[in-house]
């Protein structure tokens, strides 16, 4: 692993980025009465995803911190897979859409436990 001065640079965070910014961009299809719902808590729990990767990098010094943050970046990426679920039960998201998004935030969270079982290589002590 090279030399990483920014959580900006991590690859994880550009894809939850990106990812984040799909699902963002296709909630607006969903319905009115969605807009406090589903299109609320999908586009909260994608955004948390880069967030706490952020909050992560910040606490790297200390191991435990740094795990607990993605654990719970793990847990929102997780979360909007849920919504992701309902949305697709619902009649929001066509097959094609929903394994698109599903596919992509399973690299996401694949990234994210790969960081968490490498966690000694990101928190050396300085």
């Amino acid at each position: 692993m090279g030399q990483i001065n920014s959580f900006r640079e991590l690859d994880v965070y550009q894809h939850a980025l990106k990812h984040s910014r799909s699902i963002y961009e296709w909630s607006f299809q969903l319905p009115k009465e969605e807009r406090y719902g589903l299109s609320s808590q999908i586009r909260r729990s994608s955004r948390a995803v880069g967030a706490l990767i952020a909050e992560a990098w910040a606490r790297r010094r200390y191991q435990g911190a740094f795990i607990e943050k993605l654990t719970q970046a793990l847990a929102e990426a997780k979360e909007t897979q849920a919504w992701l679920d309902h949305a697709s039960i619902s009649g929001y998201l066509d097959g094609e859409t929903y394994d698109r998004f599903n596919d992509a935030w399973d690299h996401v969270c694949a990234m994210i436990r790969r960081m968490i079982q490498r966690a000694d290589r990101f928190c050396k002590s300085e």
